[in-house]
């Protein structure tokens, strides 16, 4: 088990909501709508290991990720059962801790994923060009995103890559993902988390991208057989990152389907 850095986003005193981000992302991608989430829960925003603030460390897979994120509620002055809310990658750490540890959780929302393997060729290519990129060479975020562009087609991508790149005291650049170790795993963490008897009875919201292709109609029957209670909802506009595509309807989503 490693501690995990986190974000506290305010809303002290009210029920906590607690999310885990995607591959590659880290709690500061959630900053903005985790306060606009604010009003209505105490918000803590966790990075997840080998990424953001937290520790570097083996194995990396979802068990592992799962004893994390357990040991981080345990040292939470507040004992309440939590909201959990999970984005792709941390969807699936969600989506495990659920169906294994139920007694911690109010509810869970499960953003752009489902309980199935995925295998993507842009992934890879994304892994190939942090890999090739020579950090000893690089001057700026600006220049990386410039050497991405044979590798990463989608502008938004090659930024969004960039955010893991931080300036040290003596002016290098360092990755703030532990990338050796993602790079090797990425088959592990393409593959479903599940196994076949794991099942979560309590109240769950599946929020899919009607643009994304990461949940598909053809997934609703698995959704099902592993959160019987589970609502799924498709916002037409957004694609896999319905938070910040379309962040407004995202947060009325939120607050309303809690609310009930």
């Amino acid at each position: 088990m490693v501690n995990l850095f986190h974000r506290d986003l305010g809303g002290a005193g009210r029920p906590r909501l607690v999310i885990l981000h995607g591959l590659l992302g880290s709690s500061r991608n959630w900053q903005t709508v985790g306060r606009e989430l604010a009003g209505s829960f105490h918000v803590q925003a966790l990075d997840l290991r080998n990424h953001g603030g937290s520790a570097h460390a083996e194995p990396m897979e979802y068990e592992a990720m799962v004893e994390d994120v357990v040991g981080w509620l345990d040292a939470q002055a507040e004992g309440a059962r939590v909201t959990l809310l999970g984005h792709s990658m941390g969807g699936k750490v969600a989506m495990l801790l659920a169906c294994r540890h139920p007694e911690r959780l109010r509810q869970l929302i499960v953003v752009d994923i489902a309980p199935r393997d995925y295998h993507s060729e842009a992934h890879r290519g994304e892994f190939e060009a942090m890999n090739e990129l020579r950090l000893e060479e690089l001057h700026s975020r600006a220049e990386a995103e410039l050497r991405f562009e044979a590798r990463v087609p989608d502008w938004a991508m090659r930024k969004f890559l960039t955010t893991n790149l931080e300036r040290t005291e003596d002016g290098r650049w360092r990755w703030l993902i532990n990338l050796p170790v993602l790079t090797e795993t990425l088959p592990v963490l393409e593959r479903d988390a599940l196994r076949e008897t794991d099942r979560f009875g309590g109240p769950t919201l599946f929020v899919a991208g009607g643009k994304s292709r990461y949940v598909t109609a053809a997934d609703h029957a698995a959704v099902r057989r592993h959160f019987p209670a589970a609502e799924i909802v498709t916002m037409p506009e957004a694609g896999h990152n319905p938070h910040m595509e379309t962040r407004e309807a995202f947060v009325a989503l939120i607050k309303a389907h809690t609310a009930q």
